[in-house]
């Protein structure tokens, strides 16, 4: 499946869509921000969301969450470690400083290890903690989507709330798994690969 990338808010979030080249099915990554910004390239690609998946509930990722549910009658999916997250007092403040209205409570909590299919689209959920509780890993044709994991050379924070340093630790270990061949698709900065971030990133 190929997927199309915008950079969205003040922190230039990477919102991705993941899409069926055969129905324009697709897959909403992250729309942290800018809906009108988000509708505009759905309506000029002819894509078909399905639903809205978070790689974590940082307020820099779901900005556009509730627009986009309502706009299109889809669900929200997100680990459900980070729907509790998602409404601490700490990313409501994160919120409130950005004018981000937080989405309603999820449709479907996500544990890790599911394959969320809707028709051909399909991606395998992991866990991911260490940035946030609940954070996730999107893997499906190839591509990886990292969320605040893990970064072109870098690594996501863990000095948050609900952030830590071992357990982004093991998240690694997993990423280190996957394909040499996986494409990296970060929540923030460049796209890469495994086998470039095992040669250049100091932190796998």
């Amino acid at each position: 499946m190929p997927y199309l990338k915008m950079e969205v808010g003040e922190l230039q979030t990477n919102a991705y869509f993941f899409y069926s080249v055969s129905n324009r099915h697709c897959f909403v990554i992250d729309p942290g921000a800018e809906t009108e910004k988000i509708l505009a390239l759905i309506e000029r690609e002819k894509l078909l969301p399905q639903a809205v998946i978070l790689t974590h509930g940082h307020a820099d990722h779901v900005g556009a969450v509730a627009e986009l549910l309502v706009h299109f009658h889809i669900p929200l999916w997100l680990h459900a470690a980070d729907e509790k997250e998602m409404r601490s007092q700490v990313n409501r403040e994160f919120a409130a400083l950005f004018g981000i209205a937080l989405p309603l409570p999820a449709n479907r909590l996500l544990t890790g290890g599911e394959e969320l299919t809707v028709g051909d689209l399909c991606l395998k959920v992991v866990h991911s903690p260490g940035h946030s509780a609940g954070s996730i890993l999107l893997y499906g044709e190839g591509l990886l989507f990292t969320g605040d994991t893990l970064f072109k050379d870098d690594v996501g924070r863990t000095d948050l709330p609900g952030g830590d340093e071992g357990q982004l630790r093991g998240s690694l270990d997993k990423i280190r798994k996957f394909p040499a061949a996986t494409v990296i698709l970060p929540g923030h900065g460049d796209a890469s690969t495994l086998e470039r971030e095992l040669k250049s990133n100091p932190y796998l």
